[in-house]
């Protein structure tokens, strides 16, 4: 399976942008799919997820939950991040990912395969 990211770029703090995960190829055991984000000097941490496994059910972390959402279009297999009111904090290289897991898997490890990532600049 391969995973594409795309959609990153600059934007104002308190505007939106949207992040997109084209997956291609033969994905098995792929229950959910994840986007996570690294900020320069920090670890890469959990964002949202969309569960695959529980008929496309959504969680999302604490940080993002009511600002962003995550769906997707079963036509093309792509997945979005739709990002508002975006913070300088959320500057971060966001990466998508898939997991085996059943449940809500939010660590790294949890995940298998990986997109390349997009960067995201939120100026203040």
């Amino acid at each position: 399976v391969q995973l594409q990211a795309s959609g990153g770029g600059l934007v104002q703090a308190g505007g939106s942008l949207s992040v997109s995960c084209a997956a291609s190829g033969r994905i098995f055991n792929s229950n959910v799919l994840g986007w996570f984000r690294q900020a320069p000097g920090k670890e890469r941490e959990f964002v949202a997820g969309l569960s695959w496994w529980s008929g496309g059910s959504t969680y999302y972390a604490d940080s993002v939950k009511g600002r962003f959402t995550i769906s997707e279009d079963n036509a093309r297999r792509t997945v979005f991040l739709q990002m508002n009111s975006l913070k300088p904090e959320d500057t971060a290289v966001y990466y998508c990912a898939i997991s085996p897991r059943v449940g809500e898997p939010r660590l790294p490890y949890e995940y298998d395969y990986w997109g390349q990532g997009t960067l995201v600049t939120v100026s203040s």
